[in-house]
């Protein structure tokens, strides 16, 4: 804008920077596409609506530790980083999903659906951590750069990310995951009770 050019001369941003600006894009659409498919496979798997968006309250949690991280770190916002992100998004689904599974299979052998969540809850605690521990200790040589930093897709940017999102989005997950089936469950049960009423 600052620059004084000629009346039939114009200028504008391009090459590489052109390049990384669709690769944004071309991610953030990905990311988009990745949580719609995912809730309708999961509408399609639990048959219900609900059922899947408390699935996906883990999805905002990603972002938290990632950001967090990189922020500490003092990584940008980069290619890389949002790969990570969205391989975050998956891990972090994959386990809501388990943990919500387990509580609806669950509930026939409770008699609330507390009891049900809180076994289901104890049941996938182990394997959810042995998982998110085994990724972010792999990661964790990338992330610190003793492998030199890497280059382009595998780079320390895609670590810290992956490394800071599960290192919260798991115990984050454990808690609001849970909790949010409870509240679904028991928002149904008054709505029951009130129909009888």
């Amino acid at each position: 804008a600052g620059l004084d050019l000629p009346a039939d001369v114009t200028a504008q941003v391009g090459g590489e920077n052109e390049d990384i600006d669709e690769s944004f894009r071309n991610l953030f659409l990905s990311i988009i596409v990745a949580l719609v498919l995912v809730f309708l496979l999961l509408v399609v798997f639990f048959g219900s609506l609900l059922v899947p968006l408390v699935i996906l309250l883990a999805v905002p949690l990603t972002t938290v530790g990632a950001f967090g991280a990189m922020y500490l770190t003092n990584t940008a916002i980069s290619v890389p980083s949002l790969l990570g992100i969205l391989l975050l998004i998956g891990i972090v689904v994959s386990n809501a999903i388990l943990l919500v599974d387990f509580a609806v299979k669950a509930q026939d052998r409770y008699e609330t659906s507390d009891e049900a969540i809180l076994a289901a809850a104890r049941a996938r605690l182990r394997p959810i951590l042995m998982t998110a521990f085994a990724t972010i200790f792999a990661l964790m040589p990338l992330a610190l750069g003793l492998s030199g930093g890497g280059n382009g897709l595998i780079s320390s940017s895609l670590a810290i990310t992956v490394v800071g999102g599960l290192a919260t989005s798991t115990f984050l997950t454990l808690l609001v995951v849970p909790v949010g089936y409870s509240l679904l469950k028991s928002g149904r049960r008054r709505k029951g009770k009130a129909k009888k009423g």
